[in-house]
């Protein structure tokens, strides 16, 4: 009896040498200002072409050049560099706070800034961000922002907002628009299509907006959340962060080496961009296109952001057992800070002894924050909710047992 032939699969490795394993690479980057902007209103699949190109506005020089350079005021801009360069100050400040075991974990946004922090300054009152653990600068670039809050969650201290029920980094601020973050992958993007849906069907002109990584879109939920966005119309943003690694494994293994992740918007019927994450200009304008596409009901949109994970994937990661050593070097894109500050120096409104002078007051304020969530305690010195809180937030009614539990444990803790 002849023995069944065995299915030989390929899976991409990357190897180091240039050009092979990135998927900014695989295809040529476009010049500053070079791709077209359609209409909002135009049929998802005008807009195929801009799924494998690359949408910048900075130049190399930072002028801001093309159909894509946002109308935006230089007040709005310099507010968008700070905001960047406060997430740093607080991605450093919390890292260092995890190493003297203040907290238990802390996931870094290095390098990947100017995706939060445009986008954010692009949504409207009332939107609702379904983000993932790397979008810290949706909340801190909020005028609004209560990093003290953060903080203590980041500690699980006795004012942690989440009660110690979430790992540190899953904010959750249902005033400021920023949904639970999930430990599940892909989960967010179904709930944002299902939020969206129902913002639809209220009438209403809020717009959701759902993030998830490059190596995230290789699960069920996210073509699933796909398929409902496509045919019911959801006015809601689709963001991929393509930062190229997944915490161990490069982006070609979630599908990335073929073509590019906005293609996966393309075969579902969605409008779909591919955008250069690090360009805080190119990022602000393709987020505002987004929104008024979803807001003035023509459907929902895709966007990839090609950016880097300048760092590792999270505290209990060492990426140089997995990346190659000239890694950082090869990427093209640059340091999202940087460009814009190098923008708003052309532009006269902004000087060596402003980013002087802001930095130092950035790293102040996320100073002081600290010092005021330390007041409730850290991770260190146990400063943590009751076990007894275990029981709160499940049932509106407590069922009688779970009182009596309740009572138990309060008098032995």
């Amino acid at each position: 009896m002849p023995q069944p032939q065995r299915l030989h699969l390929h899976v991409p490795e990357p190897t180091g040498r240039p050009g092979h394993d990135t998927n900014f690479s695989y295809l040529p980057l476009s010049a500053a200002g070079a791709k077209r902007r359609p209409p909002v209103d135009v049929a998802a699949a005008q807009t195929n072409d801009l799924a494998f190109a690359l949408i910048r506005v900075l130049d190399d020089q930072g002028q801001a050049l093309g159909p894509w350079a946002p109308q935006i005021s230089s007040g709005l801009l310099r507010r968008g560099l700070r905001s960047m360069m406060l997430t740093r100050a607080f991605d450093v400040r919390m890292q260092i706070a995890q190493r003297q075991k203040k907290m238990s974990f802390y996931m870094q946004c290095l390098g990947e800034e100017a995706i939060a922090c445009a986008h954010a300054l692009a949504l409207s009152e009332g939107d609702m961000c379904f983000p993932t653990y790397r979008q810290q600068g949706l909340l801190l670039t909020r005028e609004d922002n209560n990093m003290v809050d953060m903080i203590c969650q980041l500690y699980s201290n006795a004012r942690d907002p989440m009660k110690g029920r979430q790992l540190p980094v899953m904010y959750s601020s249902k005033k400021q628009g920023f949904f639970s973050i999930s430990g599940n992958l892909a989960t967010q993007v179904i709930q944002a299509v299902g939020w969206a849906m129902a913002s639809a069907i209220k009438g209403d002109n809020k717009v959701a907006s759902s993030w998830i990584g490059d190596g995230a879109t290789a699960e069920a939920d996210f073509h699933t959340g796909l398929t409902f966005a496509h045919v019911y119309r959801a006015p809601v943003i689709l963001n991929v962060v393509n930062n190229q690694w997944a915490i161990s494994t490069f982006q070609a293994i979630a599908g990335g080496e073929g073509t590019t992740f906005a293609a996966r918007g393309v075969g579902s019927g969605i409008a779909s961009l591919r955008v250069d994450g690090n360009d805080f200009l190119a990022v602000y304008a393709a987020s505002q296109w987004a929104l008024e596409r979803a807001r003035s009901n023509f459907g929902p949109s895709l966007i990839e952001w090609v950016t880097y994970r300048a760092g590792p994937h999270s505290t209990s990661d060492d990426p140089s057992k997995y990346r190659p050593a000239n890694d950082v070097a090869r990427f093209p894109l640059g340091d999202p800070i940087a460009r814009l500050r190098q923008h708003l120096t052309m532009l006269g409104v902004w000087s060596d002894s402003e980013h002087e002078a802001t930095q130092k007051e950035v790293e102040a304020e996320v100073s002081a924050a600290q010092k005021e969530a330390e007041k409730y305690g850290t991770l260190a010195d146990a400063h943590t909710p009751g076990i007894a809180s275990m029981f709160e937030d499940v049932y509106k009614d407590m069922p009688a047992h779970l009182k009596r539990q309740q009572q138990e444990l309060g008098a032995g803790s």
